[in-house]
């Protein structure tokens, strides 16, 4: 690590480098379950509530993780959740005969708290090395946000690649026994080497300040709730069921199309600034979380179009895709930006855990539909809840902060 970086930074990296290590068994995690237990006859329904708990205490680990993180400190709780993930990976390791619908929920729900803890935590600590204020810190606030969230989403793509690979080549149990194995001994490395200090609050907030009193936070939480729920009505069950089933794909293609589509978003996502007006000296705002979510929601409706009138069904999706993936990714970053922008200095984790609690009841909602709707009325109905969704989240950002003056990026 080079000696001119701050103790600050140096601590923020070693949580990034744990936060890429967690993202790449989360996502190959997710392919694993989604493949290997459609392999094993279960419905899209069945597939869907496998993660219910995982979205389930995903909504209670950020309104409670944001509380813990500010009081006993960021490296708590990124220990804590990549010593979580290694338990349910560990879970998963037993004979097939055990991996029960109720079983295989309980890992998955140690899962979801672990990663929150650690998404929360990897993202809180941007606040505390640039806080926010003159217009060249916001530019720069923006920039980091959006490499963190780019290069996340990314290495999640590796990691469907990963979890194709693995259940290809390893079987369900030792691919978890294998990624259990390297995440142990990035676990062990984070307790010998993160601080204690990174993130604590001043003054220890009290259990009642989980409950965010910021109306732009509180307005930012909703569009982001609609926002994740459109992606993951139609993405998280029904694309891949669909793609497997009515368009005849293999499992390996189908993680290797998933894969480079995240990779993809994630790349689009780091690009967000330059893509949303950095060059002509521009930070984004409450208007550009509005205007940039209705093509968004034009193209969902277009794809479900063209799904209901039996067009080219490989080309209408994987163009769509592609489409939806580059918008998605811009909507993703503006927001993640806005809400670091808008927590407050002291105790960032109580705002940002609030805010990840929205996305995770999002994802939550988003999971459970992609599954019944899918089964009961198939993909472009879930694609037409997509849009409605994406509609709903621009009309409640329509009511975010504008910036007072015109500001511009030094």
């Amino acid at each position: 690590m080079p000696s001119t970086l701050s103790p600050a930074i140096r601590q923020y990296l070693i949580i990034t480098g744990n936060y890429w290590a967690f993202t790449l068994t989360d996502g190959a995690l997710r392919m694993l379950v989604v493949l290997h237990f459609h392999q094993l006859g279960f419905s899209p329904l069945n597939i869907a509530l496998l993660f219910l708990f995982y979205e389930v205490f995903g909504v209670i680990t950020n309104l409670v993780g944001g509380w813990l993180g500010a009081r006993i400190g960021l490296n708590k709780t990124m220990n804590i959740g990549l010593g979580l993930q290694v338990i349910a990976l560990l879970a998963l390791t037993v004979p097939t005969a055990m991996l029960s619908v109720p079983w295989v929920m309980a890992a998955q729900a140690l899962s979801g708290i672990a990663k929150d803890l650690n998404k929360m935590s990897a993202k809180s600590s941007i606040k505390a090395l640039i806080p926010a204020g003159s217009a060249e810190a916001e530019g720069k606030l923006f920039q980091w946000v959006a490499l963190l969230t780019g290069s996340k989403n990314a290495l999640k793509g590796v990691g469907f690649f990963l979890g194709g690979i693995l259940l290809a080549t390893l079987g369900f149990a030792g691919a978890m026994w294998a990624m259990a194995g390297v995440l142990l001994l990035v676990w062990i490395a984070s307790l010998l080497n993160l601080k204690a200090d990174l993130g604590k609050a001043k003054n220890k907030p009290k259990f009642g300040d989980v409950f965010s009193t910021s109306r732009a936070v509180n307005i930012l939480s909703a569009a982001r709730l609609f926002l994740f729920g459109a992606r993951d009505v139609w993405f998280v069950v029904a694309l891949p069921v669909f793609m497997a089933t009515t368009l005849g794909w293999a499992d390996w293609a189908v993680g290797t199309f998933f894969a480079c589509w995240v990779i993809g978003y994630g790349v689009v996502q780091s690009l967000a600034p330059y893509l949303t007006g950095k060059k002509s000296g521009k930070v984004p705002d409450g208007r550009s979380a509005m205007w940039w979510a209705l093509p968004l929601a034009i193209l969902s409706a277009g794809i479900a179009l063209g799904i209901n009138y039996s067009l080219n069904l490989e080309a209408i999706l994987v163009g769509g895709l592609l489409f939806f993936g580059v918008l998605f990714a811009i909507n993703s970053s503006l927001h993640s930006y806005l809400i670091i922008s808008y927590a407050k200095e002291d105790g960032a984790s109580l705002d940002v855990g609030f805010y990840y609690m929205a996305n995770a009841m999002g994802r939550l909602i988003g999971t459970v539909l992609s599954g019944w709707v899918y089964q009961a009325a198939g993909l472009a109905a879930c694609l037409w809840i997509s849009a409605a969704f994406i509609a709903l989240a621009a009309l409640i950002a329509a009511w975010l902060p504008r910036h007072q003056s015109a500001e511009s990026i030094g």
